[in-house]
Order: C-alpha cells, then structure tokens, then sequence
C-alpha cells in the first residue's frame, strides 16, 4: 500500500470533513495531476470510493429522519438510466484511449469549475430563490425538473465522478428552498450511493478500478473525514471556501492546459 496514497486521502478526507465538498472534485483532479493516474482510472476508482463513504453516510441520514425519498426517487429515475447510458458511452468509444482520456480530462475540469460557482454561489442563489416564490417550480414542472437534475448529474458523475456533492446540493437547494441544510445533505447523499454505485460498477466492467488504490484512499480519508468534521467549527468558513474555491479554480486550468 503506498503511503502517499494513504496521505493524500486523509488530505481529501480532511477537507471534505471541514467544508462539506464532494471528494470527487478533489479526488479526481489530485490523482490525476500529481500522481498521473489515468483520467478514466482515477474517476472509477473514486466512483468506487464514493459509493462506500456515501453508504454510510446515508446510514446515518436515515436514522436523523433527515432523508426525502419522495425526491430521491425523482433524482434516481433520471440519474440511474443516464449513468448506463454514459458507461455504454465510455464502453463503445474505449475509456482508456487517448483521445477519450482527454475528454474525461476535459468533463473534470468542467465539472470542477461548476463545483465552484456552487460552492461560492449557493447563498446568494438561495436568498434569491427564497424573495421571488412566484419563480419557485410546484407539481408536475418540480418534478420533471428533479428528474431532468438527475439525469444531468448521472452523466456528470459516469464520466467525471464529481456532480454528486456540491452541485446536487446546490440543485436542491434551487429546486426545495425549504429544506433545511441537514436535509439537503441527507437527501443528496442518499440519491448518490446508487448513483456512484451504478457509475462504479460500469467503471468495473470497464476495467477502471485500481482496487489497491482505493484501499490506500479508504484508509487515509476515513479518518479524515472524522477529524475534519470536528475541526470545522474552529475554521472561518468563508476564508476556508474561498481558498478552497481559488485551488479548484486552478486545478480545473491545469487539467485544461495539460
């Protein structure tokens, strides 16, 4: 087991702990950029990843009564079908050529610069949200938009593995402005463990899964996690989030340029 590998999970389970971000939106870029991991292997691998971290976190959601199934299965019915479509995608056009590398490589960096503008934007989106209830979508229009939401972030996880956290939130938060925080990170976390667990299986079909990789990132980011989680009280938010926001931002140019 590499040791670096240990270290950097920590890292990431460390930041997650403390700001509540996706790991994918870390994960992803950091083996990808500093350790050279191919974009396809590095986005199955934290697929895999994901779906294990984020079961237990449901476990715990589920328990607190902090889970909307009502919308879970929305977000399900449109993120599940989309997520076998982008691995049949990946599947027929090959994941591990150079030429869809470079695409994977390119839907990352895209789906890190969305993770920023909901990761900077989310409050202002919802204090907008919240002083115009006329623009606020009911019936059918809501649930049609929910399953849409799905659909778009089942192919953004397939492919980059990162949507499932940040931007699922921030959709939520746009689409239910009355749900409490705690309910929008139950209910996120819980439409994401079939998403990534269908997303992980695919990559496994397609041979994208390093397993030795993801036990070295199991072992250092649970702790991590753990210990982020306790320390995030004595952080400023806000200066931890726009730090946060400007590493992203460059890494999402780096992957770009690379």
């Amino acid at each position: 087991m590499d040791a670096s590998f240990v270290v950097s999970g920590f890292a990431v389970g460390l930041l997650v702990g403390m700001t509540g971000v996706g790991g994918g939106s870390l994960m992803t870029p950091l083996l990808t950029l500093l350790f050279g991991v191919s974009p396809a292997v590095a986005v199955g691998t934290d697929l895999a990843f994901a779906s294990i971290t984020k079961g237990v976190g449901t476990v715990t959601h589920r328990l607190r009564g902090t889970v909307h199934w009502d919308i879970v299965r929305r977000l399900c019915i449109g993120a599940l079908p989309a997520a076998v479509l982008a691995s049949f995608w990946l599947k027929h056009f090959g994941t591990l050529s150079q030429d869809i590398g470079q695409i994977i490589r390119y839907m990352i960096a895209g789906s890190v610069l969305l993770t920023v503008v909901a990761l900077l934007f989310k409050r202002k989106m919802l204090a907008w949200i919240t002083a115009h209830p006329e623009r606020q979508l009911q019936g059918k229009s809501l649930a049609t938009a929910t399953i849409v939401s799905g659909a778009v972030l089942g192919v953004l996880v397939t492919i980059s593995s990162i949507g499932a956290g940040a931007i699922g939130a921030t959709l939520l938060v746009m689409l239910y402005p009355r749900l409490t925080p705690a309910e929008v990170a139950g209910t996120d976390i819980a439409y994401a463990v079939p998403l990534t667990a269908i997303a992980a299986v695919g990559h496994w079909w397609l041979g994208s899964i390093d397993w030795n990789l993801l036990l070295a990132l199991l072992v250092g980011s649970l702790p991590g996690i753990t210990l982020g989680a306790y320390v995030a009280r004595a952080v400023p938010e806000k200066l931890l989030r726009g730090l946060l926001a400007l590493t992203l931002v460059t890494v999402a140019f780096k992957l770009i340029k690379s």
